[in-house]
């Protein structure tokens, strides 16, 4: 709240002027936080001016009513249904990204793995091989000297 007096205001009348009494006076202005209540209060007070000039007879302007909101239904319907059909193709198309992402991966997991068991068993046949070459040349050189 300000308060302000005469004596605040600038002089723009003649000091000299003799019918103009001075008179001190106080003029109180309150600021307010928020228009928010006194227009939800107008736009309540507008609309029921409004039903009450109306041309029309309360049972028209309540078929107006059902009828805009049926159209207001029927449009957050189809705007709920579009939205759906939105998220149900996009998570369509990502889950197959996912899939195809998996199917690769599983396949080079795959391939790796036969790739693995192939070195595997192709060192244990070289191991077999080569245990039998160590193995004969053994037996030769203890054949060797025996004959020595």
């Amino acid at each position: 709240m300000r308060w302000r007096t005469r004596r605040d205001e600038p002089d723009w009348y003649d000091e000299d002027d003799d019918e103009y009494e001075r008179e001190p006076y106080v003029i109180i202005e309150r600021e307010q936080g928020s228009a928010i209540g006194p227009l939800l209060l107008g736009i309540a007070l507008g609309a029921g001016v409004a039903l009450l000039f109306a041309p029309q007879t309360g049972e028209e302007t309540r078929g107006g009513i059902a009828r805009s909101a049926r159209r207001a239904r029927d449009a957050a319907q189809d705007f709920v249904g579009d939205v759906s059909d939105t998220v149900a193709d996009k998570f369509n198309e990502v889950k197959s990204t996912v899939e195809e992402k998996i199917e690769a991966t599983i396949d080079a997991v795959d391939q790796r793995k036969r790739r693995v068991t192939n070195a595997y068993h192709a060192g244990r046949a070289a191991a077999r091989e080569a245990r039998g070459e160590l193995e004969q040349r053994i037996a030769e050189s203890k054949a060797a000297y025996k004959d020595i």
